[in-house]
Formats: C-alpha cells, sequence, structure tokens
C-alpha cells in the first residue's frame, strides 16, 4: 500500500484557488465599473485600469527576473493584449454605462461557449457531454440571473447598444483565451500576462488625452476603483487564470466563469444595496450547479488519479490530459 505524498494533490489544490480566486476578483469587477465609470469614459478606464495593471506585472516580473518570452509566445501575446485586454475592457466599460450590472454579466458570460467551441476548433480539446450539460445548466442560470436582475425594479433598461457592446466584450473574452492558450506552452503565466496587458496599454493609448483632462476632476473613490480593477481583476487575477489556463483545457476552464453572475448577484447586495429575489437566487444557484456538473469528472474504480493527473506522453508526443485535450507541459 503506497502512502499519500501532499506533493500529488497540490497542483490540483493550486490549479482550483487559483479559479476561485481569479472568478471571485472578476465578479468584484463587474460592481467596480459600474462605481468607476461614472466619472470617467470607457476608455480612460480602460487605460488607467492597464497602467496600473502593468505596473504590478512589470514589478513582479522584476523581482521573478524574467524577461521577455520566447518568440513563439508572442502571436498569443499580441492577439490576446489587442483584443482581450484591450477590446474586451474597452467594449465593457462601455457596455456597463447602459445595461446593469448583471445583465452586463450574463452576456459577457456567454464567453465561455465560444470559447469552448473556438477551442475545439482551433485546438482540437474535445468536447465532453458533461462540459456540455454543465455549460447549458448554467447558461440557462445566467438568463434567469440577468432577466431577474434587468427587471428588477431598479431602473436600469436594457438598450440593444448595451447589448451588443457587452456581446462584443464575450467575443473578445472567448478569442483572447484561445489565442493565450498556445502561448502558454512557451512562456511562464507571469510573462504571458504581464506582456498581454501592456500590449493592451500601448493599444488604449489615444485614450491617454481622455484620462488625463478626466482625472483632476474624478472623485476620489472612483480614481480607487480604477486603480483596484488593475491591480485585483487584471493583474493578479490574470496571473491566477493564465497559471490555471496552463494546466486546464480552455472549454472546461472556461465554465467556471458561468459562475461569476451568482457572485456578481451577491456583491451587488453587499456594496451597491440591491436585494436579489427569489429568481435572482435561482439562477445564481443553477450556474453554480452548472459549474459543478462542468468540472465534475468521475475517477474509474481502483484508480484514485487516473481521472484527474495527465497522461504521460510518449517520446516525442503532447501531453494529453483525461479527457483526451491536450496539455500544455
Amino acid at each position: 500500500m503506497t502512502s499519500f505524498r501532499p506533493s500529488q494533490a497540490s497542483p490540483g489544490v493550486l490549479t482550483a484557488g487559483a479559479v476561485t480566486f481569479t472568478v471571485f476578483a472578476w465578479a468584484s469587477a463587474f460592481v467596480s465599473i459600474r462605481s468607476a465609470g461614472a466619472a470617467y469614459s470607457p476608455g480612460a478606464l480602460a487605460l488607467g485600469r492597464l497602467l496600473a495593471g502593468s505596473l504590478v506585472l512589470g514589478a513582479l516580473l522584476l523581482v521573478r527576473r524574467q524577461g521577455l518570452p520566447p518568440r513563439g509566445a508572442w502571436r498569443g501575446i499580441l492577439v490576446s493584449g489587442v483584443v482581450w485586454f484591450c477590446g474586451y475592457t474597452v467594449a465593457l466599460n462601455w457596455g456597463e454605462r447602459l445595461v446593469d450590472a448583471g445583465t452586463a454579466a450574463l452576456l459577457v458570460n456567454t464567453g465561455p461557449i465560444l470559447m469552448a467551441l473556438l477551442a475545439a476548433r482551433l485546438l482540437g480539446e474535445a468536447l465532453p457531454p458533461r462540459l456540455l450539460s454543465g455549460m447549458a445548466v448554467s447558461f440557462v442560470g445566467a438568463v434567469v440571473v440577468g432577466l431577474s436582475m434587468s427587471s428588477g425594479g431598479s431602473g436600469a433598461s436594457t438598450s440593444v447598444l448595451g447589448v451588443v457592446l457587452c456581446l462584443l466584450a464575450a467575443v473578445a473574452y472567448a478569442t483572447g483565451v484561445v489565442a493565450q492558450k498556445p502561448a502558454l506552452s512557451f512562456g511562464t503565466p507571469l510573462q504571458i500576462t504581464a506582456y498581454s496587458c501592456m500590449t493592451g496599454t500601448v493599444a488604449c493609448l489615444p485614450f491617454a488625452g481622455q484620462l488625463v483632462r478626466e482625472l483632476p476632476g474624478a472623485p476620489l473613490s472612483a480614481t480607487l476603483n480604477m486603480v483596484y480593477l488593475g491591480v485585483v481583476p487584471t493583474a493578479l487575477a490574470f496571473i491566477a487564470w493564465t497559471y490555471a489556463l496552463a494546466r486546464t483545457p480552455a472549454g472546461r476552464l472556461g465554465a467556471t466563469t458561468y459562475a461569476v453572475p451568482a457572485i456578481v448577484v451577491l456583491l451587488s447586495w453587499a456594496f451597491l444595496g440591491e436585494v436579489p429575489g427569489w429568481l435572482t437566487l435561482f439562477g445564481g444557484a443553477l450556474c453554480l450547479a452548472g459549474v459543478a456538473v462542468s468540472r465534475y469528472r468521475p475517477r474509474p474504480a481502483g484508480s484514485p488519479a487516473a481521472a484527474s493527473d495527465p497522461v504521460r506522453p510518449e517520446p516525442g508526443r503532447p501531453a494529453r490530459t483525461a479527457d483526451g485535450s491536450r496539455a500544455v507541459t
């Protein structure tokens, strides 16, 4: 009988912790964007957020003594930086000026559906029935959350432009994740995140004039929310995300973000005084149930570790996870 070693479980625990932190940080971003967006225009808020994130990530690069990533990572970095860090951020900031936080979370979290489909088409990842079932349950829950919040007496109306902008943000989110996944086989999560963020910052420089004009007149709370968006949901959460993405298929990892609308409800309740109704709570429970279904992997009898450990590759062949998708080594 072999003894249990803590090191055998630590990679899975670290990955789960990274996913949990990312989901909560990204959920808090919806609330912070609503607050900061009252004082900053979408482009200025995006640039300020990415500047703060780039400063933190640049400092971490120096501390960890990690230089430029290899040449093979730059295609994914550039696409992710321009499309995800810049395009997603500007579109979401603009969209949240026109729709409430719950509706925005619903629309943006259609991204994992696109992500799983793109990952299957471009990265060769599997689409197991369990993942598809979990995505379907979570999407129904997200629809319930969005509808209950958008019609919940707060006076917020769902504009067509706001819906389109949030859907564009979802497309940018899915495209950026799928582009970033191959880059992680060349560089570290910190390198990929830092240089993607810096690329997004450069792409947002046309909004520098707006940021300079709006910064002196903005209240301190809005500026602190902008800095928070750069440090936590951008810098720290994206490091955690890329750490998990390097160890999890993109489609499966994307399904976990369906928990975001449920957490947005709780944060809006706590910080904005928006009390959710029973329909909203029911939708949030469905979101979490779908995440649980999509991430559940039954273990074969007599082989406790077989379902969760990557399959060891033959020499010269890429590793594959237990569900048949390529694993980053």
